[in-house]
């Protein structure tokens, strides 16, 4: 019991400190910027990549920091993950990320429970979502395979780079955004759109899953 509670708790904890990070910058960053679009999401790229990194440290020992239902899925699917800790990890990240939001409201003085209005919708916002997370999720393949100690601060870096090369600013992740259509906030993402984000998100995922078995040496 004790050797799946352990991962379980760390993917929950890492996921919940991401959603903070994610959204208590946004709010710090929108509140502080002075109404400079891109300075704000400059401050809320940095302030996530380096948090990420802080996390994939500390969790990726004990259940391989993935807080993301995708790489968990993609992780599955290669054999690295084992099948009986998918459900778990995927309802402690969806769980975790909404409590992650909260957190973040709670930390800046504002009403716990939010809905986004802000529309994030459209084949650019779509396309931008798959190729966000195909970028993500083939840099995690190859990197698992290949043990890189960089990977941690890759991961890292390739987010805070995705915050501006895609135009969605790079959700790239299913628990985060669903969680983030619960803050009406600079993060946020209106209810209606979030199946569209997760479906080209899931896209991606399965465009990395055949790229990296393309990269594999028979």
């Amino acid at each position: 019991m004790r050797a799946m509670l352990q991962p379980v708790a760390a993917e929950a904890i890492g996921t919940a400190l991401l959603l903070a990070a994610v959204v208590g910058s946004g709010i710090m960053a929108e509140r502080l910027s002075g109404g400079n679009a891109g300075l704000a999401l400059l401050a809320n790229a940095i302030a996530t990549g380096g948090a990420l990194f802080a996390l994939i440290v500390m969790f990726g020992p004990i259940s391989g920091a993935h807080f993301n239902p995708v790489v968990t899925l993609a992780l599955a699917v290669r054999g690295e993950c084992a099948r009986g800790r998918v459900l778990p990890f995927l309802a402690a990240q969806v769980a975790a990320a909404v409590l992650g939001v909260w957190l973040a409201h709670l930390m800046f003085d504002l009403p716990i429970l939010q809905i986004s209005t802000k529309v994030r919708s459209g084949i650019g916002q779509w396309s931008a979502e798959a190729t966000a997370t195909f970028g993500l999720v083939l840099l995690i393949l190859l990197g698992a395979r290949r043990q890189s100690p960089s990977l941690p601060a890759a991961v890292a870096v390739y987010i805070v780079g995705a915050y501006w090369f895609t135009a969605s600013t790079s959700f790239a992740n299913p628990a985060v955004t669903i969680a983030r259509a619960l803050s009406d906030t600079f993060a946020g993402i209106a209810p209606a759109d979030v199946l569209g984000f997760i479906a080209a998100q899931f896209v991606g995922g399965t465009l990395a899953l055949a790229a990296d078995r393309a990269f594999v040496v028979r």
